[in-house]
């Protein structure tokens, strides 16, 4: 891929060299003032191409960095809301509180006594 790029470049530096050298005339620019400049029509090119070219980019560049800035951001957020988030809940203690005493009720007698359990009686006595 790399070689690809180079290509690329060397390919767009040549022909820009073919250009220059197919078009080096002088151009007359009338400024302010009665002024006139002469300019080669390559120099113009790349001046007017500039003018385009840097704004755009140092847009780009502001975006980018804006971009960054924000991603970094929501990044840090993310962390600490998952560090937030793995700490286990504070368990407070839960207050003892003494138990009261109630004094105790006196035993109902009941009214019917009890019945006597049945005794076993031996085989052979009656």
């Amino acid at each position: 891929m790399q070689f690809l790029k180079i290509l690329f470049w060397c390919l767009l530096a040549f022909i820009a060299a073919v250009f220059t050298i197919a078009n080096w005339a002088t151009v007359p620019i009338r400024l302010w003032g009665g002024l006139i400049a002469d300019v080669n029509l390559p120099m113009l090119l790349l001046v007017t191409f500039l003018i385009g070219f840097l704004p755009t980019l140092l847009y780009n560049l502001a975006m980018r960095w804006r971009l960054r800035q924000r991603l970094a951001t929501a990044e840090r957020t993310i962390l600490d809301l998952r560090a937030a988030q793995a700490v286990p809940p504070v368990a407070y203690p839960t207050p003892s509180y003494p138990t009261p005493s109630y004094p105790e009720e006196p035993a109902i007698a009941s009214a019917i006594p009890p019945a006597a359990a049945p005794t076993a009686v031996p085989p052979g006595v009656a």
